[in-house]
Order: C-alpha cells, then sequence, then structure tokens
C-alpha cells in the first residue's frame, strides 16, 4: 500500500442523497486502488449509513470526514441531515443547511490540504473554497451526460435545433423533468439550475460523469462543445453485488420462476408514485400476466400513522395474484434481483443509478418516470433502444392496460426482441471495457493535480 504522501489526495463532496453518495463512493474505490487517498466528506448521519460498505483494508486509503451542519432550523436534527426519509418540503431547507455549512468545509479543506477537490452540482461553492485555496476541483455529476447537454442547449442556445434532429423529441419533456420541492430557492435566491451553471463554470477543464461512451457518445461530446470542457465518462459505476446481502426468501422465491420471466418494480429510495399511481401500476401488473416482484414504499402523510400494505393497494389484488407476483416492503437487494436469471424486466423510475445497474446487468426497462431528472432519462432509454417508455396521457395520468402491454412487450412478445437483444449488447459492452474509462480518468485527475501544484 502507497503511503499517503505518495498519494494523489482527494476530497470528495457529494449531496446529501443516496443517490449521490453512491457514485462518489464507488469511485473513491476505484481510485483508492490507483495510487489515489479519498476524503470521502459528509454528515454523520450519512457517512454512518456507508461505513459499512468501506472494508478495512479500503478504509487505509478512504477516510470518512464529518461535515457537521449548522442548526439552521428545529426541523432539521442532525438524524436528519440526508435526503433518505426526509419530507419533500424539508429539502430546501436541507439544501439551506448544507450551505450555511461552506465555512466548515473550508476549515476542512485547509486541514487536510488536499491536491484535488471533487463536487456535486448542488455545491458550487466547494469549487469557490478550493480555487481560494489554489486546489483544482472537478465537478463530478452523478445523472447522465443527456440532462446536462439538453439543459444547457435550452439555455445557452434557445430556439436552436439540436445537432442530432433524431433526439430533438426529447426536448419535449425537458422542461417537466424537475419536480418543484427541487426548485424551491435557497437562502441565497439561487435554484438548481443556478447552481448547475456554476458548478459546470467552474469545474477545472473537465466534467465527470457517470455514463460511458457508447451510451452517450453524442451527448458528452456535445456538452464538450457548449462548455468548452473535456466531458469524461467513467463507467458504469455502480455498487458491486454483495452475496452477504442477498434475502434468502426473495431469492428463493425467484428460483421457483422460468428463465426471464419475471419483471422486478421499484421506483427507488426517493419516489414514490401517487395512490392512483400505484392503483395503475398494480393492475397493470395483474393485466400483464407476467410474474413480478414489486418494492413497495408509500410514505404516510404527516400526522396519518403508518399504511398497511393491504391499504395501499387495490382491494383484493393480493389474493389475485397469488403466488405469481411478491410484494416487498420497503427494502430489497436490487441488484441481486436484477442479477437473478428469472428477471427478464425491470419496471422502473428511471433513477439513473438504476439505469446504470440494468445495463450493466443486461435487463432491459419498463420505463415508468415519476420527476427530477427521470422524465429525460427515460426518453434516452428508449431512444437507445433498451427500454421501453410507458406513456402516459394528456392528463400526465398511467393507464393499466398500457402498463400491460409494455411489460408484456419488453418481457414476453416477439415485437419485444429487440429491446431485450439490445440490453445483452450493453452488458457485453461494459463486461468489455473494464477499467478503461477508469484509467483515462486516473491519467486527467494525476495530471490536473500536478498542474495546480
Amino acid at each position: 500500500m502507497d503511503s499517503k504522501e505518495s498519494c494523489t489526495k482527494v476530497l470528495m463532496l457529494p449531496w446529501l442523497a443516496h443517490g449521490h453518495i453512491t457514485p462518489f463512493l464507488e469511485l473513491a474505490k476505484i481510485l483508492s486502488t490507483k495510487n489515489f487517498h479519498i476524503y470521502l466528506c459528509s454528515t454523520p448521519i450519512i457517512l454512518a449509513s456507508i461505513h459499512n460498505r468501506v472494508t478495512e483494508t479500503q478504509s487505509l486509503s478512504i477516510e470518512l470526514v464529518p461535515l457537521h451542519l449548522p442548526s439552521t432550523s428545529p426541523q432539521l436534527p442532525p438524524h436528519r441531515h440526508t435526503t433518505n426519509g426526509l419530507p419533500p418540503h424539508l429539502i430546501p431547507a436541507l439544501k439551506r443547511a448544507f450551505d450555511s455549512a461552506s465555512p466548515r468545509f473550508s476549515e476542512v479543506v485547509q486541514t487536510l490540504s488536499p491536491d484535488l477537490v471533487i463536487y456535486d452540482f448542488l455545491q458550487p461553492w466547494a469549487a469557490t473554497i478550493a480555487s481560494e485555496c489554489k486546489i483544482p476541483a472537478v465537478l463530478y455529476f452523478i445523472a447522465g451526460a443527456a440532462l446536462v447537454s439538453l439543459g444547457l442547449h435550452l439555455h445557452s442556445r434557445p430556439g436552436v435545433e439540436l445537432p442530432f434532429p433524431e433526439y430533438q423529441h426529447i426536448l419535449k419533456g425537458f422542461p417537466k423533468a424537475q419536480a418543484p420541492e427541487e426548485e424551491a430557492p435557497t437562502n441565497d435566491g439561487t435554484d438548481d439550475k443556478t447552481r448547475l451553471l456554476e458548478s459546470l463554470e467552474k469545474s477545472c477543464k473537465m466534467i465527470l460523469f457517470n455514463t460511458f461512451r457508447e451510451f452517450e457518445g453524442k451527448y458528452l461530446d456535445y456538452l464538450s462543445i457548449l462548455t468548452k470542457k473535456k466531458g469524461v465518462p467513467l463507467g458504469p459505476l455502480v455498487q458491486e453485488i454483495d452475496e452477504k446481502n442477498n434475502d434468502s426468501e426473495i431469492m428463493q422465491w425467484l428460483d421457483t420462476k422460468d428463465e426471464l420471466s419475471t419483471v422486478f418494480v421499484s421506483f427507488g429510495s426517493e419516489s414514490f408514485p401517487s395512490k392512483e399511481e400505484r392503483d395503475e401500476i398494480a393492475h397493470g401488473l395483474e393485466l400483464s400476466g407476467v410474474n413480478f416482484i414489486w418494492i413497495v414504499r408509500f410514505p404516510a402523510p404527516p400526522g396519518e400513522g403508518t399504511i398497511e400494505v393491504e391499504e395501499a393497494l387495490p382491494v383484493g389484488f393480493l389474493e389475485r395474484i397469488g403466488q405469481r407476483g411478491m410484494i416487498v416492503e420497503g427494502w430489497a437487494p436490487q441488484a441481486q434481483i436484477l442479477a437473478h436469471p428469472s428477471t427478464g424486466g425491470f419496471v422502473s423510475h428511471c433513477g439513473w443509478n438504476s439505469i446504470l445497474e440494468s445495463l450493466k446487468l443486461g435487463v432491459p426497462i419498463v420505463a415508468v418516470p415519476v420527476h427530477h431528472d427521470q422524465p429525460i432519462n427515460a426518453k434516452v432509454v428508449e431512444a437507445v433502444g433498451f427500454g421501453v417508455e410507458v406513456k402516459r396521457d394528456e392528463n400526465k395520468r398511467l393507464d393499466r392496460e398500457n402498463i400491460a402491454l409494455v411489460i408484456k412487450k419488453v418481457v414476453v412478445d416477439e415485437a419485444g426482441v429487440d429491446v431485450r437483444t439490445k440490453a445483452k449488447e450493453f452488458s457485453e459492452i461494459i463486461r468489455k471495457k473494464g477499467d478503461e474509462e477508469i484509467d483515462g480518468l486516473v491519467k486527467e485527475l494525476a495530471q490536473l493535480s500536478i498542474e495546480g501544484k
């Protein structure tokens, strides 16, 4: 193991969401094997949630550094310094609290004196602090290059067609890609769009993306033209399958199903379909005739206590589906389920990490986006051919029969052969690439850190 002094020291600061901390942690793990020493900085509650994902050996080159947020609101005690389980209306307050911690982050930078800072798009102030300390800083955007390049196109070239006309239809969904609570201004009036633009501007020479060239090459290239900075793909970087986390009951249930006969249904840890949408999804699964395993999450409205599974789903649904379906409340080992031979499709909200896991494991997607970047991600998934989006009606409502048709197309019907084939092709591309993207990144970051000295 190289000594810390001989390594390139990198300080990472992700946003306080599980979907952000995971790709930062996976990047930290990879770089720690390439002569980098990583300081991963976040709130104590976030660090506690990932502590046992860092092995004893990895802990020699990955240090978890706590960042204590100031007490800005009685609604945000330390155990709520994470988006996990946080009511959506408190997200703006969490952003304000995180912004208020910038002086403390400055102290961390001065104490650790890293060679490089890697930051998330919601914290352009991290790049400012690094610059004041004469340290180069690089933006790591954990979602897709398509989202950023299309957004930047609308901002800098309004009214101008995209240079790839076959993707022009994607722009139709772009204005609705953000949920209201995500757009809420913070204490300085800065919304997410402004934060992203500032973060892009302040990133030194390059912008990192958790993607790969065969999937988003044209978006990376266009982004480089718009920003005059190199778009660097990293991956895909996804959490490795941890066999110790296998849920034996789930795996045993899947073992009883035919190969590629089952869809996995999950909307991530922070996307919650409405009651009406849940009902349509349930009826769609029932009508499809396909086996399914559904991870359900339904936070109760304030003051109403816990909702039982039977109350959250249509009357009689559990009895009618019998052994054809399995309902799991809360959490399940997503990667293990997607990797199981019985799994033939993924009904997904199209969160970026979920898309990358599907690509890596060769599972086609039934896209049911809910909010944030998901509508854009869904259109990209469909455009490249390894998934089909469930279209909503003119009132933005889901339809059970349409859901059933898309599930059958992706998993069973002859019409979905091309989609299933494309998913397998992407999986094979990723397998053959190995560390190709990371090796290029290592050279870029090492050179940047040398130039900063």
